[in-house]
């Protein structure tokens, strides 16, 4: 077989990150539309990861987070998202790299990305540093949402993909 040296398959690894960041760049200025939320699991100690020790000691592979109702300042760049979420009542502020993301899925309309490791994340997964991170504040939450009162101590959930894949 011939040698690839366009390297198709990493660009096509890095347009369907592009898809990932447009659409969290399109929540952080305008919210989640409908009944849009995400499923986004990520590589806990890959390079430019950003957890607590915390949450680096319960999950110390790989971590799946749930955008749906508590989250707060959803901040997306060139090469990462951070944005706040709480855990069992306790704010905490994480920095994902696009490069550490191993899934996409948005349960509403049953769409999913799935991405190999870049081989640098891959590298770090091995390496047991992680920078911490100070817990930073929850925001005030709203009374209610879309008509649906905000359960209040409520943190976010930790879930396999694999539970709402098909068999």
């Amino acid at each position: 077989m011939a040698t690839d040296h366009i390297r198709y398959d990493v660009l096509a690894r890095d347009a369907l990150r592009g898809v990932l960041k447009h659409v969290l760049a399109d929540a952080a200025e305008h919210g989640l539309p409908g009944e849009h939320h995400f499923y986004i699991t990520f590589l806990s100690k890959a390079e430019g990861v950003k957890i607590s020790p915390r949450l680096l000691s319960q999950y110390p592979q790989e971590m799946t987070v749930i955008l749906q109702h508590q989250f707060w300042d959803l901040v997306v760049t060139d090469d990462r998202f951070e944005v706040g979420l709480s855990f069992n009542g306790i704010p905490e502020r994480l920095v994902i790299p696009f490069s550490a993301i191993k899934s996409f899925f948005d349960p509403s309309v049953q769409f999913g990305l799935q991405f190999e490791p870049v081989e640098e994340a891959a590298a770090a997964a091995d390496t047991p540093t992680v920078e911490t991170l100070p817990v930073a504040a929850a925001p005030e939450a709203p009374a209610e949402t879309d008509g649906e009162p905000v359960k209040q101590g409520e943190g976010a959930e930790v879930v396999r993909l694999d539970r709402f894949r098909k068999k």
